[in-house]
């Protein structure tokens, strides 16, 4: 066996030796699962126990429309990809929804949010409007930055989104930079950053991930962890097999959740800020997730099994939620109603999103400087 074959179906004992994992599996009666690295475990076999408050059922049902406002927008996107209505490369968030909402509702009026290049989900969380959110995908006038950032680059300042990133973990220190003007004006503003499990072995995480700890910065990290680094799965690259364990070298409180539960995600994030605006630092919350839909519209899936997406879909966001709802004695009829209404709202937005005019060629060179008044110069 080749030496990084080895490496991938071995695990550490105790005792610093090594033992083929297979071995380590027959040993504890198949029992041996790390959600961080096993593309195929569900997020509800999450490690970390917290106490998860049952939220108003109002409360709910909205973040129940939200979520399925998230899941319409990121189809109707993948279908104006298909028809040729957007330029370069775009990405989806299908089965993520439940961590941007439940965080979103967590926060406040206010907080800070930087993410990845996959950041739809997030924008809409937060309030951005799915008309002029689809506009910008698309480059039209209407849109947040007037069609300039495009998908990738999602940005509104007035709703807390200080934007998304191409350059993996870049939008990490951006979030840390929010925290420490934050901390040093005296403010009980609190920032939170979004990155996907192949952000982990960056050095910039590092680097920050020490920052943030030995400063206390009121900053929260959340690893969106679908267990696969664009096409490659994790276990191909990670030497360790829990992901959130590994910030605690840095001195920093973690957690590995359910994020595929808004209500999970919501008492997660709700203690990390509660730790971060009382002058604890920052937290590492790993949420296992799965993205359902390809990496990028296009993604033709060829190095998944269609039988593991199959089972993760059993747990995704909005079935999750659904059956809670069910289950605590909402009517299926109101749910239905919600998926109606969401779905006439979505059906609008993509109408205006198509209507808007295409920014004047003039606009290319606006907005690059900062232009400072006299009395500043």
């Amino acid at each position: 066996m080749k030496q990084a074959e080895r490496a991938l179906h071995t695990q550490t004992m105790p005792d610093g030796l090594a033992q083929p994992r297979a071995e380590a599996d027959a040993q504890t009666g198949g029992s041996l699962l790390h959600a961080s690295i096993t593309t195929n475990a569900l997020p509800s076999e999450s490690k970390s126990a917290i106490e998860v408050p049952e939220l108003d059922i109002e409360l709910l049902l909205d973040m129940y429309r939200k979520a399925v406002l998230i899941r319409l927008l990121e189809k109707a996107l993948l279908a104006a990809a298909e028809e040729g209505q957007i330029g370069g490369a775009m990405h989806t968030a299908i089965g993520h929804e439940a961590n941007a909402i439940g965080a979103a509702y967590a926060l406040r009026s206010g907080d800070y949010i930087t993410c990845t290049y996959r950041g739809h989900h997030h924008g809409i969380a937060w309030g951005m409007d799915p008309g002029r959110s689809i506009a910008e995908v698309m480059g039209r006038s209407d849109g947040f930055a007037k069609g300039k950032g495009g998908s990738m680059h999602f940005v509104s300042p007035q709703h807390g989104m200080m934007g998304a990133n191409g350059i993996v973990a870049a939008q990490v220190p951006h979030a840390a930079g929010l925290a420490l003007a934050s901390h040093l004006r005296g403010e009980s503003k609190v920032a939170i950053t979004f990155f996907g499990d192949g952000a982990m072995f960056q050095g910039v995480m590092h680097e920050t991930f020490n920052m943030a700890a030995k400063w206390k910065l009121p900053l929260i990290f959340y690893c969106e962890n679908n267990r696969y680094s664009e096409m490659t799965p994790i276990w191909r690259t990670s030497s360790i097999e829990d992901i959130y364990l590994f910030p605690r070298a840095y001195g920093m409180a973690s957690m590995q959740i359910d994020g595929n539960d808004v209500e999970v995600v919501h008492a997660a994030v709700s203690q990390a800020a509660e730790r971060a605006r009382s002058g604890y630092g920052p937290t590492f919350i790993e949420g296992i997730t799965y993205r359902l839909a390809g990496h990028m519209a296009g993604d033709l899936e060829t190095y998944r099994p269609p039988e593991e997406v199959e089972k993760q879909q059993a747990h995704e966001p909005l079935t999750v939620l659904r059956k809670k709802l069910l289950a605590r004695g909402v009517e299926e009829a109101r749910i239905s109603e919600i998926d109606e209404e969401v779905d006439e709202a979505i059906d609008e937005a993509v109408s205006f999103a198509e209507t808007s005019p295409w920014p004047d060629a003039a606009e290319t060179y606006l907005d690059v400087f900062s232009e400072s008044t006299s009395e500043e110069s």
